[in-house]
């Protein structure tokens, strides 16, 4: 199984285009619930954590 990348982020609203310019996919814009300080790209599956100050 391939393991997907996870970015680390400061801000709640982030967005993701896949990150491979015209290989990527359509970009959509997501929000991180404090709550859970993270989530999954529909698309690409690249999971976005928040920073811990």
């Amino acid at each position: 199984m391939a393991k997907f990348e996870t970015i680390e982020v400061s801000e709640t609203e982030i967005s993701c285009d896949g990150g491979k310019g015209a290989l990527g996919h359509p970009k959509v814009y997501l929000y991180i619930p404090k709550d859970k300080g993270s989530i999954v790209c529909p698309y690409c599956s690249k999971n976005f954590v928040l920073a811990k100050n």
